[in-house]
């Protein structure tokens, strides 16, 4: 996944991400401008990194005092966020699918998790931090009665394959992967696989990389 349907890179739309959530904290501190050079400075990038980003969405604006923060804000919603709510379910709801669920329900974003599927008889039908868990023997139909089009894989490794073939059948539109598996999914369902060991050891990689040039 390289590159989207409407020729915006995909780095491109991770940074729009990083951007708005930056954006939205000013705003809150009463920022009303920003420039370029500090919006780049906050991400470490480049302020021409910045505005080549804004240009590919189009963006223009005054730079004698700055970025309009809530113009922008409203721009890059436009960009990043379908015209109604996306319902998100949870897949496995351990201490890692529990974490996930309080992050995302407490941003205030265009997606909400709306449900949890687990296997776990002391899970399943409960309602944990406000969102009801079903058995997964239930995703099918589930998924079409709440109207769920993405999925946030939270399971145990070991199972996650065995989850590929229900989320297809499902409809599903958009997986984000948590566990150490990568998996594959037929072209037109959006997977990000999201493997935290690999992310950590690439960190310690190059922390002990500096380490060895420090002495």
């Amino acid at each position: 996944m390289a590159t989207l349907t409407n020729g915006i890179p995909e780095k491109t739309i991770e940074r729009l991400s990083e951007y708005r959530r930056t954006l939205l904290a000013s705003h809150r501190q009463g920022i009303t401008h920003i420039f370029s050079h500090v919006l780049a400075g906050i991400h470490g990038i480049t302020a021409v990194q910045v505005r080549r980003d804004l240009m590919l969405i189009g963006f223009s604006s005054d730079t004698k005092k700055g970025y309009d923060v809530q113009v922008l804000i409203e721009y890059i919603s436009k960009i990043l966020d379908s015209p109604a709510p996306m319902n998100i379910a949870v897949l496995g709801m351990g201490h890692l699918g529990q974490a996930i669920t309080k992050y995302f329900n407490g941003k205030g974003l265009n997606l909400k998790i709306t449900a949890a599927f687990d296997v776990d008889p002391e899970k399943v039908g409960r309602t944990i931090d406000g969102i009801p868990c079903y058995h997964m023997n239930t995703f099918e139909n589930m998924v079409e009665d709440r109207d769920i089009s993405i999925v946030i894989l939270s399971s145990p490794t070991k199972v996650a394959p065995e989850l590929v073939l229900p989320i297809i059948n499902a409809g599903i539109k958009g997986v984000l992967n948590f566990t150490s598996t990568p998996l594959n999914f037929p072209q037109g369902i959006v997977v990000e696989n999201y493997d935290i060991t690999t992310l950590l050891e690439k960190v310690a990689y190059f922390v002990k990389e500096t380490d060895a040039s420090n002495t």
